[in-house]
């Protein structure tokens, strides 16, 4: 069936699945050398179970469900933290409501005229003025001096109760904490990832899947009442850790579980589109749920639903047989052919004569390979700038949502909605199409359309914000298409160490992205341009890596360092066999 909803060949369906297979079985860090069967044996060992039973279909849902709280908790920032429309407080209750209106200085913003937000007329003055019977137009206000907003400041509550902006005062000298907020969750995020998949091969993928769900949830809440800006910092920290490592644990969970085009399924698009309907969500909860304070409790109580879902989740039996647990394993796979209704063989798995030794590797690499010879760190290099910009791009487009036209919470849903279109092209773009073309054009496309937004009249604010969507899409496009395509450029002693690599420095990206957006204080458009100058860089420099469209996954540094001359077979019409390798005679020549 998914072969025929995608249009799967096999060779496709083949190749992405090992690359899947390899990135996940290790949890995302270095590869697992004690593993005494790989995984061919084991898919042909367990080809009894089925593909898409009740087994498969059950846990399919529950875990692809586990992911939407991460969607609200990724962007929950979006309202946690916006900054509703304010101005000094004027505390003399014996001033007219004609010099307290006066008190504020004015400003033209964009063609209108609004109050200052971080100053106000000299209060003694003003008090003088009303004392002697002046009216606000009877003096020239402009002569007078201003001050510091030592009172406080009134919030504007037409969109908001409250958000911890309004809570802790976090504007004018204060207004570096705001995008702050949003980068110490995204370190808290940085450090789950360089910690969760080492968490998950020491302690089993169940375990720290449904600790780290406890974590997200149960902090989550306590935030509701951080009594400071401090307090809620070091906790929203704490989330971020929780939240990625959730995420990863039910990704490297079901990749395990699953076989064939199901995995792929899940991997390439299930995780994903939930992540999407948790962010839509997202916008549907706070539209009616104003205060920040009860948005927290919103947040924090689906996660309770998972709870129950220990009983039904099993540990991954490939992750079992690599502890040497076999017997937990076999148990786990007999109770899958219950719900499926087949029967197992009376052994599942036979003892090997190697069972219980540790396969020594011929030559060990480490992360330093991936800049130790000057074709593999042009790669690299290249990759960490493609990777930071599209996080940059894809986390400051999406924090953005609420500064621009119209309402935030309809805003927030778009960018939330795109994403699914995004998700299925980007796997189009992998099925049928060159891995460089699809990149640099999603790229061009997201930094492109950014260009035009200062082009745009003031009076049509409508348009400026469909551009930034359709940026927020390209983006969203090329990230999904990053993950695959640096896998299949790398061998496979590499894989593991340049995925993670190019995730860790995207996250560095995520967490500047916030202050990126703050540079529109100084001028609207220079977010904009900076971004769309990154990411037609990106687009360019993207040109020169390798092909890997229907090219086998490299095994070792030297067939890394050769590409083959080959003409897209989709274009050019040429067959393809299992090794990925035309009928025609293919050009090879060293990477230099």
């Amino acid at each position: 069936m998914f072969r025929w909803v995608f249009g799967l060949d096999s060779h496709s369906e083949r190749l992405t699945a090992e690359f899947i297979t390899t990135l996940t079985f290790t949890g995302f860090h270095h590869l697992n050398h004690t593993v005494s069967a790989d995984m061919q044996d084991y898919e042909e060992t367990t080809a009894f179970l089925g593909t898409w039973g009740p087994f498969q279909k059950m846990v399919f849902i529950l875990l692809c469900t586990s992911t939407v709280p991460n969607g609200f908790s990724a962007f929950s920032v979006i309202f946690l933290a916006d900054i509703p429309p304010h101005h000094c407080r004027i505390p003399d209750s014996n001033l007219s409501d004609a010099w307290r209106n006066a008190s504020i200085p004015l400003q033209q913003v964009e063609g209108k005229v609004e109050r200052v937000k971080c100053s106000r007329y000299n209060l003694d003055a003003i008090r003088n003025f009303s004392r002697l019977g002046f009216m606000p137009h009877d003096v020239n206000l402009t002569d007078v001096l201003t001050e510091s907003c030592a009172d406080g400041w009134v919030y504007s509550k037409d969109i908001y109760q409250s958000t911890i902006v309004s809570e802790f005062d976090l504007v004018c000298n204060n207004n570096w904490k705001q995008p702050f907020t949003s980068s110490i969750y995204f370190l808290g995020v940085l450090c789950g990832s360089f910690f969760s998949g080492q968490l998950s091969d020491r302690f089993g993928r169940k375990p720290v899947l449904f600790a780290t769900m406890t974590l997200q949830t149960l902090f989550t809440f306590i935030q509701v009442f951080s009594p400071s800006w401090e307090v809620f910092s070091i906790l929203f920290f704490i989330v971020g850790l929780g939240q990625i490592s959730n995420y990863v644990a039910a990704f490297v969970l079901g990749a395990e579980l699953f076989s064939g085009s199901v995995r792929v399924l899940y991997t390439a698009l299930g995780v994903g589109l939930f992540f999407a309907i948790g962010y839509m969500m997202l916008p549907l909860i706070a539209f009616f749920i104003r205060d920040w304070r009860m948005l927290l409790v919103a947040m924090s109580v689906p996660g309770l639903i998972y709870i129950p879902l220990w009983w039904f989740i099993p540990e991954s039996p490939r992750w079992l047989l690599s502890q040497g647990r076999t017997l937990e394993a076999e148990q786990v796979l007999r109770d899958a052919c219950k719900k499926n209704k087949v029967t197992a063989p009376k052994i599942i798995f036979k003892p090997s004569e190697d069972e219980g030794q540790t396969c020594q590797p011929n030559d060990k690499h480490n992360i330093w390979d991936l800049v130790r010879t000057r074709n593999i760190r042009h790669t690299t290099l290249i990759l960490f700038l493609v990777w930071m910009t599209l996080s940059m791009g894809y986390f400051g487009l999406s924090l953005n949502t609420s500064r621009l036209h119209g309402s935030p919470f309809l805003n927030c849903f778009i960018s939330a909605a795109i994403e699914v279109p995004a998700y299925v092209l980007a796997w189009l773009s992998l099925r049928c199409g060159p891995r460089r073309l699809a990149c640099s054009a999603s790229m061009l496309l997201g930094g492109g359309v950014l260009y035009f937004i200062q082009l745009v009249p003031a009076d049509l604010p409508a348009l400026s914000t469909a551009f930034e969507m359709l940026g927020k899409f390209g983006m969203a496009i090329g990230t999904s298409l990053m993950f695959v395509y640096t896998g299949e450029i790398y061998p496979t002693v590499l894989r593991n160490s340049a995925v993670g690599s190019c995730a860790m420095v995207s996250r560095i990206g995520s967490a500047v992205a916030p202050y990126f957006i703050h540079l529109s204080i100084f001028y609207k458009s220079l977010p904009h341009m900076i971004l769309g100058s990154l990411c037609v860089l990106s687009a360019v420099s993207t040109l020169f890596l390798p092909e890997t469209f229907r090219r086998p996954l490299p095994e070792t540094i030297q067939h890394m360092q050769k590409r083959q001359m080959l003409k897209c077979p989709c274009v050019s019409g040429e067959e393809i066999d299992d090794a990925g390798v035309g009928q025609e005679n293919i050009i090879q020549e060293h990477w230099l």
